[in-house]
């Protein structure tokens, strides 16, 4: 009997790699929220290829998916793996340099075979010619053991059997890491409930996966990751999207308005709308439209009809969106604008996450056309941050943009979810006849310089709406040009006192020291590792990350002047950079990745040590 012994560790990355067929987003996925039950905190990285579906064993096909799981605060996904799957010889290419030194590597030997190696560009077999020299490898043919393990299936081809072997893997990284397989079997029954065949066939994989650990005498470690110190309370695993898609649902029950998506499909935000559609029992309206127009159109008319208009793209669809956008605006009604950020430009990186839509957020239109802008900082807050945004297109009858980007959309984390109780109130007031029966005046504004929501059809309130100039007060069309710089004036300042309504702005860290890190959106996570790290060497630094990107909290200013340098972290060629730069007057300087991943904590740790010099 072979003795087995158990190893506690604190953290750990594992990364998941095989072709876009293999099932790498499933297995990771599923690690992950079983992960999540246990009360691990994490991380999740899913890198997708760009194509539909490359030729199989080539560089390209290659999907991945990196998850770090601990117990200790997890903020980012890791910067290197202590664990690679590679499915085959491209995997293993493409990942290589991502696992550490020492690291652990877990390959298909099916998938080194001659035609595997000749597509990955290798020139003999990587498993045999000393260049895994210095990593841990364990070998198996998970291939050949799915296919034992489900050879009596007869309803099922060797194509259906081969599909099983990601849950082969799934099942020894369970046992590896001495996980439960109960949530993968419900999932699994739940899936293929009514395809019997496939259902075992899956099973017996993943059984068969976990016994080999089990009963194989070379595996004489298993690791145990604790559960994280968290706040009590009910958690779920979450990604980006799932969050943003719930946010949206919470505003509209919150609201007590119905809410209307009109949509274009458009990676990395097709899976709002897919998630949108599946709460149509809480009365939410969702629009597959023929075009990215015609999409945010629908969304004008939703909101102009008093609901609450949401409309979800990417950065070649805001392109697109650009005159409706201008319409909205000077509508003056609410509307959200969800932006998943990619790679771009043009087409550019379709799978791939960036930060580069920030300047097309805030001035990307013709004319003056002043709009609130609004940021996530993780998976789970994009539902805070797009119901916060739902809450400012009513309270200030303004368009929103919401920015997510590719890495949160698809990024998991855990989420302890709100009680309808803890969300603030979204109150709504439609404008009401006049009891003197005097004309309506839909741009007669209170101290917000708000215009009244008026439904149409409600008797005594017909005015005149389109994209024309309005004259003030009475929204009649207006050539004067006293009135178009007036008007022009009126917008930006509504906009600007939205300040007065939001909170201030929060630093982590010292209120006064060598540096200031302002990051905002998905670089988060990264910052607050790197300035942590960085705080416990003895650095004099802070963090502070924006969520309200136009209008700036008021008291931003006032923070940047309290650093020596202010150093700004983004995944473009330098945008908030510039913004702070030209509205503060202070020579902020950008630390800049433009290659479709995010920042890990140790390049952001060196590069903000050698602006410190």
């Amino acid at each position: 009997m072979v003795k087995r012994t158990i190893e506690r560790l604190e953290e750990v990355v594992i990364k998941f790699a095989g072709d876009s067929g293999d099932g790498m987003q499933l297995t990771g996925g599923q690690f992950t929220n079983t992960a999540a039950l246990i009360g691990n905190d994490l991380g999740t990285f899913p890198d997708f290829p760009a194509e539909i579906r490359a030729p199989q064993g080539t560089l390209a096909g290659v999907s991945g998916f990196q998850l770090n799981f601990g117990s200790k605060e997890i903020y980012t996904p890791g910067d290197q793996c202590d664990v690679l799957v590679a499915m085959n010889a491209a995997a293993l290419k493409v990942n290589l340099n991502f696992l550490r030194k020492g690291g652990t590597i877990i390959v298909n030997t099916a998938g080194f075979d001659a035609k595997n190696l000749k597509l990955a560009g290798y020139a003999d077999n990587p498993l045999d010619n000393g260049t895994l020299e210095g990593y841990n490898v364990i070998r198996i043919d998970i291939t050949k053991l799915t296919r034992e393990a489900t050879a009596d299936i007869t309803e099922l081809g060797m194509k259906e059997k081969d599909r099983c072997k990601n849950m082969f893997v799934l099942g020894f990284l369970y046992w590896m890491f001495d996980r439960p397989m109960d949530h993968t079997l419900q999932m699994l029954q739940t899936k293929f409930a009514k395809n019997p065949a496939v259902l075992e066939a899956n099973v017996r994989a993943l059984k068969a996966g976990y016994h080999y650990g089990d009963t194989t005498e070379t595996f004489t470690t298993r690791y145990k990751v604790d559960k994280a110190p968290m706040a009590p309370g009910e958690y779920r695993n979450i990604m980006g999207n799932q969050a943003l898609a719930l946010g949206l649902v919470a505003a509209a029950q919150k609201s007590g308005l119905k809410l209307f998506l009109g949509s274009y499909p458009i990676t990395p935000a097709s899976d709002i709308l897919h998630e949108l559609a599946r709460y149509k029992n809480f009365g939410i309206i969702t629009f597959q439209a023929e075009d990215e127009i015609a999409g945010i159109c629908s969304a004008i008319g939703a909101s102009f009809g008093g609901n609450i208009g949401v409309t979800t793209t990417s950065g070649p669809g805001m392109a697109l969106k650009t005159e409706a956008i201008g319409l909205a605006v000077m509508l003056e009604i609410p509307l959200v604008i969800c932006n998943i950020q990619r790679g771009g430009p043009s087409t550019g990186l379709p799978t791939k996450t960036e930060q580069a839509d920030l300047l097309q957020a805030l001035y990307g239109r013709n004319g003056e056309c002043p709009l609130p802008v609004l940021a996530a900082c993780s998976p789970a807050d994009c539902f805070s941050a797009v119901y916060e945004a739902v809450r400012i297109a009513i309270h200030h009858m303004t368009p929103v943009i919401f920015l997510s980007d590719g890495y949160l959309a698809n990024g998991s984390e855990p989420w302890r979810f709100p009680t309808a109780e803890q969300l603030p109130d979204i109150p709504v007031r439609f404008a009401e006849p006049a009891s003197d029966h005097s004309v309506f005046k839909p741009y007669l504004r209170d101290e917000r310089l708000v215009r009244p929501w008026a439904r149409p059809g409600t008797k005594g309130l017909e005015h005149r709406i389109g994209g024309l100039e309005k004259e003030d007060f009475t929204g009649n069309i207006s050539y004067e040009p006293e009135n178009h710089e007036h008007m022009v004036k009126v917008r930006e300042e509504k906009v600007e006192r939205i300040a007065d309504f939001i909170p201030l702005q929060t630093v982590e860290g010292p209120e006064r020291g060598e540096a200031l890190v302002l990051g905002w959106g998905g670089t988060y996570g990264a910052i607050k590792a790197a300035v942590t790290q960085l705080q416990q060497e003895g650095y004099r630094i802070a963090q502070a990350h924006l969520r309200y990107l136009k209008p700036f909290p008021r008291n931003l200013g006032t923070l940047l002047l309290s650093y020596d340098k202010v150093i700004v972290p983004e995944i473009n060629n330098g945008q908030l950079v510039k913004v702070i730069r030209d509205k503060f007057l202070v020579p902020a300087v950008g630390i800049n990745k433009i290659q479709g991943v995010p920042f890990t904590k140790m390049e952001l740790v060196q590069r903000i040590k050698e602006q410190l010099g």
